[in-house]
């Protein structure tokens, strides 16, 4: 009885014992989160000390009157008074938007044009064609001042490249006339630019189904009607960038016109007209930065619906 009475042993399961729940580790160390904060926090801070900070400031001061002498309690505020002045008396504005308009065509047609049939050549897999690739690149790395420098030399009336290779009898000054000047810095500017977009165009092309040019000439349709009708509109994100790209471009352009006559005799800038305020022998620093105010929002009005396009397509997808 005693051994029916007994209760039987409980059986042991089979298999692996259950893990014990540790604690929770922990994703990053402190010295790692250290580091973390110092990696986002010194950029920013960067950021906001040389960009976003003076961007403001010239916002402020654009609705002033100061020759930037004394202190803040000498600036006069006049509200939009800059803003009147500069589009109603201001003589050189105008003249300004007009060739920042010029210089927005001429890149958005000619570097835009010649970067797209290099690419389309280089797409081919012509022979030494990283050896094309890196030779047009090139002149992209180069800083603007660098090329205003080059195309100085190229231009120079006495002895220069251009006028050597031309044989004329009378040198044409390129820099000096203000009637042509204004397009030979272009062309500078524009053998700079060319690169970059041919690059960009590779890479869009580089990208493009092949599937789709197969069934096009499957069709019957010719390799001029394959690219207008199918590839080009398939590389739309492409040109989108090229023409955001394009117009930035031609609006911060200061550098090399300012390299080859400081901005003068035909080539003023909207850029330009910053500088001369701000730091000119008679300092306007209101009119500059309204000046500034009125470039920043051109570009803007250009950035802003580029990246709310890019955005709105990713949360989409």
């Amino acid at each position: 009885m005693t051994a029916l009475q007994e209760k039987p042993k409980a059986v042991a399961p089979s298999g692996p014992p259950p893990r014990r729940r540790g604690k929770r580790a922990t994703a990053l160390a402190g010295t790692d989160k250290l580091v973390l904060a110092l990696m986002l926090g010194i950029p920013t801070f960067v950021h906001l000390l040389f960009v976003w900070i003076p961007t403001l400031g010239s916002v402020a001061l654009s609705f002033s009157r100061w020759n930037g002498i004394g202190g803040f309690e000498d600036i006069e505020w006049i509200g939009v008074g800059n803003y009147v002045e500069i589009f109603t008396e201001y003589p050189r504005f105008w003249p300004a938007v007009q060739h920042n308009l010029i210089w927005l065509l001429f890149l958005l047609i000619v570097p835009t044009s010649a970067g797209l049939l290099l690419a389309v050549l280089l797409d081919r897999e012509l022979r030494f064609s990283r050896i094309y690739q890196s030779a047009l690149y090139m002149p992209m790395v180069l800083s603007l001042a660098l090329v205003g420098f080059i195309w100085q030399l190229i231009y120079t009336p006495d002895g220069g490249l251009l006028n050597s290779v031309l044989g004329l009898d009378k040198p044409v000054d390129w820099i000096g006339d203000s009637d042509i000047n204004l397009y030979a810095v272009m062309v500078a500017a524009a053998w700079r630019h060319t690169g970059y977009i041919m690059l960009l165009y590779l890479a869009g092309l580089k990208s493009v189904d092949p599937a789709l040019k197969e069934a096009a000439s499957l069709d019957g349709a010719s390799a001029s009607q394959t690219f207008f009708r199918v590839t080009f509109p398939v590389m739309k994100p492409v040109n989108i960038v090229v023409a955001v790209v394009t117009v930035i471009e031609a609006l911060r352009a200061f550098d090399i016109v300012y390299v080859i006559n400081k901005g003068r005799n035909g080539l003023e800038l909207l850029s330009v007209l910053v500088t001369d305020n701000i730091i000119g022998e008679a300092s306007r620093i209101g009119r500059g930065s309204a000046v500034a105010v009125i470039l920043l929002t051109i570009s803007l009005g250009v950035i802003i619906p580029y990246l709310y396009q890019t955005f709105s397509k990713e949360n989409r997808s």
